[in-house]
């Protein structure tokens, strides 16, 4: 009977929808207090006692993967960023990692022209002013007079593309691997490089993955390029944004406002300079928050465990659940 070490947090609240196919299927779990993630020395207390793992963004280092070894034969990723798992050391060490592509496209994308909307049409800021007893007549714009930059052109990218373009935005873009032809002609998307999306964009969106290339890729250096109007946002990985540069051209004026969904530190520190700048919107890491998405997910990520773990599943059993 396998057991397997449960510890995303998306999932664990619900855990008694999902106990009926683990218990159909022979499957044990080990179930931690998660609150964001599991550390390196939080996944150690447990090396060795699980043969497969549903995990979030927990931090599945070499040395981890190596100590739960030979035992451990999946990690089931919660999600589509595998970012926090050394996927190298799975390979080296025969441990399957699955995970589910292109989960969260909509709402993430979705997120993206919000927080463009609020930095444009001023709302959150004339209702905080309202509230305080002020008839400010705020000056905003239409998003068709911005350009919008987008860094990584996958799918999150492609579905912002589209969005920006029904609003009339001019879109450039740049990415590391070349982007289909088809999808760049049928969109307008101007494809470019980074130096040049930086300084001609009054909104920059970062859609990459976090890896090696992309790890502080908005630096002190690369902010510097940007308009000191133009609006950084983030909902891809923090560490792609070095935190204490962009605090820094956000407090000297280098750029106009930012709009983060994830950070370097995750939660983010309270003495962070962030929370008391007005040029700045917030969110704990959660434009991935729609019921649909997770839905599917939840399901996905138990199909990705059996098939790792070897075991024979009926297609039913998920039909109506990811469908």
């Amino acid at each position: 009977m396998p057991t397997v070490l449960m510890t995303a947090p998306y999932m664990i609240p619900f855990l008694d929808r999902f106990q009926p196919v683990f218990e159909k299927y022979g499957i044990d779990l080990i179930v931690p207090n998660v609150q964001e993630r599991m550390e390196e020395h939080d996944l150690l207390k447990y090396a060795g006692q699980f043969d497969g793992a549903i995990c979030g963004d927990d931090r599945y280092t070499a040395r981890v993967l190596e100590a739960c070894s030979p035992r451990l034969k999946v990690i089931s990723k919660w999600g589509t960023g595998v970012d926090s798992i050394d996927a190298s050391a799975c390979s080296r060490l025969n441990i399957t990692l699955a995970r589910t592509p292109n989960a969260f496209t909509t709402p993430v994308a979705d997120t993206v022209l919000g927080y463009m909307l609020a930095f444009a049409r001023r709302g959150p800021w004339m209702d905080k002013a309202m509230k305080i007893g002020k008839w400010d007549k705020t000056p905003g714009k239409s998003l068709s007079e911005c350009t919008l930059g987008i860094i990584g052109v996958g799918n999150i990218g492609k579905a912002v593309t589209r969005r920006a373009r029904a609003f009339g935005m001019k879109v450039l873009g740049t990415d590391i691997i070349d982007i289909d032809h088809v999808f760049v002609s049928e969109s307008g998307i101007h494809m470019t490089d980074l130096n040049s999306l930086l300084s001609d964009s009054d909104f920059v969106s970062v859609n990459c993955d976090l890896n090696p290339t992309s790890y502080h890729l908005i630096n002190t250096e690369t902010l510097a390029k940007m308009k000191s109007t133009s609006i950084l946002i983030n909902t891809a990985r923090g560490p792609i944004v070095e935190e204490k540069a962009l605090v820094a051209a956000l407090s000297s004026g280098q750029v106009g406002g930012a709009a983060l969904d994830v950070f370097e530190f995750e939660p983010l520190p309270k003495d962070s300079p962030l929370l008391k700048m007005d040029n700045v919107m917030l969110a704990p890491h959660n434009s991935n928050s729609s019921p649909t998405a997770w839905e599917r997910i939840h399901w996905n990520t138990i199909r990705n465990l059996l098939d790792g773990l070897g075991i024979q599943y009926l297609y039913t059993d998920f039909t109506d659940n990811t469908e």
